[in-house]
């Protein structure tokens, strides 16, 4: 389809659709839609990696496929590694790897198949410095295997075996901090995204693509199905998740930090407007609340204060 030359003109976003109709995802999948940016980003011009995870059966099972890209499916705590194999044989081979004409190596892996089972694996990736992206997209639990708690999924949050009720068994443990763990790796570009702001994502995105050495991206990515949300408030909740500091926006970049939004010159929202759109924090008592609350703006201070010192 061709469109008019003033169409594209207005446009933010490449227009050619490298992901297909027909995919498995829920209404509202934060993931599809994230997936779906990132094969616009690249276009044909990309080798996926993919571990056992809710996009495995978004993409289609064999031989059926949504995404038009060359895809591994790969055993769950292997994407790291797989990256890395992928990447050594291009460059063997003699293909470009990596630039504008180059091919992009990425790894698209879920929270549990990151932070948790397969954090050995981006580990050595980041270590040994390869020229591919990882990229985790994060709903804060194991969606596909039945919305289990990952050790990203935030306090306070129902899943199946973190429950609510009158035996308050909510999440306990705070979320970790996977993009400070990748930090401590040095690597040549690390950043945060979300799907409620795909420019900026599509931009980070290109950054990747452009820069030497290992990159890494978390992309903050709704779950209806497991967040027990409507699923028409998917980048709404995404929205709001930035807008309250929840999950600031930023890159690190040489070693340097820098703040993409919320504007750190403003006070961030009150984050009980982005935890009532959701029913997995229904249970939560008002001392929750403020407990979670402290917490993200002591997180908030402090990635401040990392973009002053090293801004």
């Amino acid at each position: 389809m061709e469109l008019p030359a003033d169409v594209k003109k207005k446009l933010t976003l490449p227009f050619e659709e490298h992901f297909y109709a027909g995919h498995t995802a829920c209404q509202g999948c934060g993931a599809a839609l994230g997936l779906r940016y990132v094969l616009k980003a690249y276009g044909g011009k990309a080798i996926f990696t993919i571990p056992a995870c809710c996009s495995t059966i978004i993409a289609g099972p064999w031989p059926y496929t949504a995404l038009n890209a060359p895809l591994f499916h790969t055993a769950f705590e292997t994407t790291g590694a797989v990256i890395s194999g992928i990447e050594a044989a291009l460059k063997a081979k003699g293909y470009k790897v990596k630039g504008e004409d180059g091919i992009m190596v990425v790894g698209w892996a879920g929270d549990g198949g990151t932070a948790d089972i397969g954090l050995q694996a981006l580990s050595g990736f980041l270590e040994r410095g390869h020229d591919a992206l990882y990229i985790m997209y994060d709903n804060e639990a194991y969606m596909n295997t039945g919305i289990q708690r990952s050790s990203s999924t935030p306090y306070g949050a129902w899943t199946t075996n973190t429950p609510g009720g009158k035996k308050h068994f909510l999440e306990q443990r705070p979320k970790k901090k996977v993009i400070d763990i990748v930090i401590a790796h040095k690597p040549a570009y690390a950043a945060t995204a979300s799907v409620a702001y795909p420019e900026d994502f599509m931009r980070k995105l290109k950054k990747a693509q452009t820069i030497k050495g290992p990159a890494f991206i978390q992309l903050f990515a709704p779950c209806p199905t497991g967040w027990r949300s409507p699923t028409d408030k998917t980048i709404e909740i995404a929205r709001l998740a930035v807008q309250t500091a929840y999950f600031p926006l930023f890159e690190y970049e040489n070693g340097k930090y820098k703040i993409n939004m919320p504007s750190p010159n403003k006070e961030p929202k009150p984050l009980e407007e982005f935890l009532k759109l959701q029913g997995r924090f229904k249970y939560m008592t008002k001392e929750d609340i403020e407990t979670l609350q402290e917490w993200v703006l002591r997180e908030w201070e402090e990635l401040k204060k990392k973009a002053e010192v090293f801004g």
